[in-house]
């Protein structure tokens, strides 16, 4: 009987080769990928967005506050192995995780 696959299962694993290639880019660039931002809460000189970036070997998610006379800060800061990020995403957002495959299969064109 052939293995059977879910749709959810193939993206997960269709993003993890992505996010593979992903971080051999990376290696040879040496310039990191933001694969998504996006503001949490904006004021009228400042703001704190979430920044997701990968690099040669993690998927960084931060959250930054910054702007105005606000000296720019991390307010939190998780690291992901390439094999972890993919899940986690998933059960995060799917709209973020197809928004990073669609931005790393234009980029790997």
């Amino acid at each position: 009987m052939p293995k059977q696959i879910t749709l959810d299962g193939w993206l997960l694993s269709h993003f993890e080769i992505l996010l593979k290639k992903g971080s051999a880019h990376v290696a040879r660039t040496k310039t990191p990928i933001v694969l998504y931002r996006s503001v949490l809460e904006e004021e009228e000189d400042s703001h704190q967005e979430t920044v997701c970036t990968l690099t040669e070997s993690y998927a960084i998610v931060q959250v930054v506050t910054s702007g105005g006379g606000i000296v720019p800060s991390f307010q939190q800061q998780i690291v992901f192995t390439i094999d972890e990020f993919p899940a986690w995403l998933m059960r995060k957002s799917r709209d973020l995780l197809l928004q990073c495959v669609d931005l790393l299969e234009d980029q790997f064109k």
